[in-house]
């Protein structure tokens, strides 16, 4: 058991000299002197293993957690102008929302893509689009996460293109930008399976375009976030923290097992292995959920893969408050709400976190709730004082407990999980998603009998205060994605395709089909499509012909 003098002798004192604290010195209002911690819980220290307390020394007193306000609706240009905006305003980071039909490697002309243009999402066919959609914003200046999971691949090369491209303009040696870009793709395909239903091909060649990413960006982008292995979608599809916890732990194991297998070395890629977890309103029972992730995942990494290096065990994490937990009812109270689940990840040490907006129950934010959301957060790290010492709550017994019991809880889940056959086998014969049915359904059935309380919902209702119903300066404030957005797209599209080669387009075709059909790394191949002018959709064409489509499993 290490003692506080050690802890800072091997660990403080060095990470001090490389980030020096954001003040010189840290206070209450009163005076009282703050220190980095004030508690060794089982002689545990934040920034060592397993990292229960922060996989930081110092954590928030170096640095803020990235806030990083998810973002993205109609065209590029329109996401580009919201996006400028945000971090006019103080945001520090980019999140990318792609609207269904990206997400599904689909055209904006494609019948299937109809009604759907821009409206959950920025709308993205082209390299044109993706020009558009970051211009004037430097890519080796800003950090960006992209939430984009059975194309990750194909809209991580537009990135890279993009970037190539910048960098060309500003003289800049091209494989140095690239080589400097940090951000998060989601790519994480098997919580598509077993929660959000936005896949495309089987398990087994999903598998592959994931760990294809993880190797090309070993080498050639080696400070992206190859993958953020995902809770949150599994929490908004029904699961308890536990089951959250579980389920993401699960899926990280194989996705580790998918890496090793071609031959990539632990602690090559695990240190840009990264997490989303979502925060809900248990408060004690979130805060302690990060915690034990965060210490379950460090002894996974060691005890089950032999990792080494300790940046290998740190599980990085990217939260967001709960979109299933706000109400269309009363909906100013989800300001309330998303404090409650921001403050949780914040004293559950998060690298960067997303707030919704109040707003989103029942529209696309307004750019007004969108600055709420993002002043909340900001209220969080400058006013409330709670990131002025690591692991407050380090200590608490209940907080202590809570830590320990889904820790126990998670592992055993694992533990089954692995007698099954693992998480591609769980998913492949509806475990998984029979787990998370049945606790959505016992959560909704409490909530319709009354036994859980949901302020404006089932108690306390008060109709006069419901946006959606009143008059108010929110409703006229409405967001609307314009319906043209569609057309706009589709003459854009057209445009973009009399304008190619067809010799180089036809060439390419073949390529990627060979290569698909190969074992060779897909990602030098698609860079290479999209900068001779293939579309999303055309991509996500060829790969369908050679990988086919995947049909789900009845879950009874």
């Amino acid at each position: 058991m290490r003692t506080r003098q050690d802890w800072e002798r091997d660990i403080l004192q060095p990470a001090l000299k490389r980030a020096a604290p954001r003040c010189a010195s840290f206070e209450t209002p009163s005076g009282i002197p703050l220190d980095v911690v004030h508690s060794d819980e089982a002689g545990e220290f934040p920034g060592e293993y397993p990292f229960t307390r922060g996989i930081h020394p110092t954590m928030y007193r170096s640095r803020l957690w990235t806030m990083r306000q998810y973002a993205g609706y109609a065209t590029a240009q329109e996401s580009n102008q919201r996006y400028r905006y945000l971090l006019s305003q103080g945001q520090t980071g980019l999140s990318v929302a792609f609207d269904l039909p990206t997400q599904l490697a689909l055209d904006a002309d494609d019948p299937l893509a109809a009604g759907e243009v821009g409206k959950v999402g920025v709308s993205i066919s082209t390299l044109d689009d993706m020009r558009e959609l970051f211009d004037q914003i430097p890519l080796d200046q800003v950090s960006t996460s992209m939430t984009i999971n059975a194309p990750a691949a194909v809209l991580l090369a537009l990135y890279i293109a993009v970037a190539k491209e910048q960098a060309q303009q500003h003289g800049k040696d091209a494989q140095a930008v690239i080589r400097q870009l940090r951000g998060t793709v989601q790519n994480d395909i098997l919580k598509e399976y077993a929660a959000r239903g936005l896949y495309i091909f089987p398990p087994r060649p999903s598998m592959r375009l994931v760990t294809d990413v993880f190797a090309y960006c070993k080498d050639h982008v080696p400070h992206w976030n190859t993958i953020s292995i995902s809770g949150y979608h599994i929490r908004e599809a029904g699961s308890t923290a536990v089951q959250e916890v579980a389920f993401t732990l699960a899926n990280a194991i194989a996705y580790v097992e998918a890496a090793l297998a071609i031959g990539l070395n632990i602690d090559e890629f695990a240190g840009q292995l990264a997490f989303f977890f979502n925060a809900h309103n248990h408060f004690l029972e979130e805060v302690a959920k990060f915690r034990a992730a965060r210490r379950l995942w460090a002894k996974i990494m060691r005890e089950r893969f032999g990792a080494q290096d300790p940046r290998s065990c740190m599980l990085r994490f990217h939260a967001q408050t709960g979109g299933s937990t706000l109400t269309a009812q009363q909906p100013l109270n989800n300001i309330v709400r998303v404090t409650i689940q921001a403050l949780a990840a914040v004293l559950g040490g998060a690298q960067s976190l997303h707030t919704n907006s109040m707003d989103e129950a029942l529209w696309l934010p307004t750019e007004e709730s969108v600055r709420v959301a993002l002043r909340t957060q900001q209220i969080i790290a400058y006013e409330s004082g709670v990131a002025d010492t690591v692991d407050p709550l380090g200590g608490s017994h209940a907080i202590e407990y809570l830590t320990d019991q889904i820790e126990a809880r998670a592992a055993d889940l694992i533990r089954q999980i692995d007698g099954i056959g693992g998480a591609v086998r769980a998913i492949e014969n509806g475990w998984m998603q029979a787990q998370i049915a049945e606790s959505a359904y016992r959560y909704q059935q409490e909530v319709e009998s009354g036994a859980r309380v949901i302020v404006g919902v089932n108690r306390f209702q008060d109709q006069d205060a419901n946006i959606a119903d009143s008059p108010s300066s929110s409703q006229r404030q409405r967001f609307v994605v314009d319906p043209a957005v569609e057309e706009r797209q589709r003459r854009r599209l057209a445009a973009w395709r009399a304008a190619r080669n067809p010799d180089t387009v036809a060439a390419l075709t073949r390529q990627l089909e060979d290569v698909a059909r190969s074992s060779d790394n897909l990602m030098p191949c698609l860079i290479a499509c999209v900068e001779g002018g293939l579309t999303v959709g055309e991509i996500g064409r060829i790969l369908r012909h050679v990988f086919g489509e995947y049909q789900p499993p009845t879950v009874i």
